[in-house]
């Protein structure tokens, strides 16, 4: 099961006590500062959770899956995540 915007602004709810309005707007706002940051082509660091980190990927050689046409696909932008130490510590516990 996947947490959902919706069980964050909940959590928030429950734990903080804001309104089910001002949760909304704390995540939306959170949400848009970091869609921000990645759009600038800025890293975010969350200290104990992780890292988010724009790369830049070349052009690539690619193939259609319906005609088997060989294309050359256009470089792009992708975010990867790295999770801290301390996440990774804890997500390995358990095991």
């Amino acid at each position: 099961m996947s947490l959902t915007k919706a069980d964050l602004i909940d959590s928030i709810y429950n734990q903080v006590g804001l309104s089910k309005g001002k949760s909304a707007q704390v995540i939306e706002s959170l949400l848009e500062i970091i869609k921000k940051t990645l759009e600038d082509g800025e890293d975010v660091l969350i200290s104990g959770f992780g890292k988010f980190c724009v790369k830049d990927k070349g052009r690539r050689r690619g193939r259609n899956p319906q005609t088997g046409e060989d294309l050359i696909l256009d470089g792009r932008r992708v975010v990867t995540f790295r999770c801290s130490g301390r996440l990774r510590d804890k997500l390995n516990q358990r095991r």
